[in-house]
């Protein structure tokens, strides 16, 4: 450990919370040089859907790297993009009745943002985007602007603008939709006319908050009526992480830009897209660039991902299976300890349990770790216990992860009680 401590920055957060040295991995589950291993609730904060070293994509990577193929190519011509083009459009895009060009951004999602807001301001002459409370989407300027939690923001060191901010679904009881559309009417609001909203249909490090289907397409509707463009970022809530690939599906909305990243690679490997209605595409050539957009190692991996787990509907009934496994588990904790928990959160595989404070939230994650998972939390607080395992994960290993977790907070509560008393 004392290489860590005396070379790598402070700036690092994980590490901090699960204090030992991983060396390999496989599927849910990571191991140490010593032998011990720990169930993965964290995955790679959503960039390991499939799970650690998937075997059908490690073979195609390995496959293609000892056939010398491309690795790096800027943005130029390769097979491997072509692949990926074609499995994107064959089993994502089309079945779902959805027109979009591609872009291929610097290999961040925060890269991925920054591309879709200046495209929005580009297409639309206007500057300002408006945001929602608790959202998060990235950590580079115009992205932090763009992101509510004040820690991230305060890192900035520098004023951060160019948008609005409005209330998400559900915040502190306020109607959102109907304060945004008054404010764009009302021309001493003090609201700009924005070029785009910006969300997350499920908020990741804002808290699991998950907006309705009705609320999606009431505002879907006052984006269409005043010209405004629709950004959804799915970084995290994408890739099959909600239940379906895309975050939206449900709602039946079609924003008019998707921003992806993290899991779309499938095998944790940096990349990340901007998904646009062709008519938006106003870019000139080199426009937004990167040494990076072009990672075909990532094409690979993506294609394989893409083929193995969506050409048919399989996976989307493994994700709902083990997603109720999950509500249930939840459920039970909210039953039997009602007044140290407030509600379930998230949808898919993507839920948590709102905690009274983070503290608490904090202990349970921490006693999770000594037992031999390593889990997350999340929110304005971080009160928010986050499950977050690879979606390939088995009933019998989510079990055994859930059992943790219950031990867990068993072991938080008996403190708390002999604290009490």
């Amino acid at each position: 450990m004392d290489i860590f401590k005396k070379q790598e920055s402070k700036v690092r957060s994980y590490s901090n919370n699960f204090p030992v040295v991983f060396s390999s991995a496989k599927g849910c589950w990571l191991y140490t040089k010593d032998g011990e291993r720990y169930l993965d609730f964290l995955a790679g904060a959503g960039s390991l859907n499939y799970g650690h070293n998937n075997a059908v994509f490690k073979q195609a990577l390995l496959d293609y790297i000892d056939a010398d193929g491309i690795t790096h190519g800027l943005d130029m011509h390769s097979e491997a993009k072509a692949e990926f083009l074609s499995a994107l459009n064959t089993h994502i895009l089309k079945p779902r009745d959805l027109d979009y060009k591609v872009q291929f951004t610097g290999p961040t999602g925060t890269n991925a943002v920054e591309a879709a807001m200046k495209l929005a301001r580009k297409v639309t002459g206007r500057s300002n985007i408006v945001t929602f409370t608790n959202g998060f989407h990235g950590c580079t300027a115009g992205a932090l602007a763009a992101t509510g939690n004040q820690h991230h923001r305060g890192g900035n060191g520098a004023p951060l603008n160019g948008t609005a901010r409005i209330p998400y679904e559900g915040y502190a009881g306020i109607d959102s939709l109907a304060l945004f559309e008054t404010m764009l009417t009302d021309n001493s609001s003090g609201l700009d006319k924005p070029a785009a909203v910006l969300l997350e249909v499920v908020q990741g490090e804002g808290g699991l908050n998950a907006a309705s289907d009705k609320w999606l397409q009431q505002l879907e509707k006052i984006c269409r009526d005043n010209d405004i463009l629709m950004i959804v970022d799915d970084i995290q809530a994408g890739c099959g992480r909600t239940g379906t690939f895309f975050s939206f599906e449900p709602s039946g909305i079609k924003p008019d830009i998707v921003t992806l990243s993290k899991s779309l690679s499938g095998y944790g490997l940096p990349m990340a897209v901007v998904l646009l209605k062709p008519e938006l595409d106003k870019w000139l050539p080199g426009e937004h660039n990167g040494t990076f957009r072009g990672n075909n190692h990532a094409f690979v991996t993506a294609t394989q991902a893409i083929e193995n787990y969506w050409a048919n509907d399989e996976f989307e009934q493994h994700i709902k299976a083990r997603a109720e496994q999950v509500s249930k588990a939840i459920q039970r904790t909210l039953r039997r300890y009602p007044s140290l928990f407030v509600r379930s959160k998230g949808r898919g595989m993507m839920q948590g349990i709102e905690c009274q404070n983070g503290d608490m939230a904090s202990d349970i994650s921490k006693a999770c770790y000594e037992n031999g998972m390593i889990i997350e939390t999340a929110g304005p607080d971080d009160e928010v216990v986050k499950f977050f395992c690879p979606l390939t994960i088995s009933e019998s290993e989510l079990e055994q992860g859930l059992h943790i977790f219950e031990q867990a907070v068993d072991s938080v509560a008996e403190k708390l009680t002999r604290k009490a008393s």
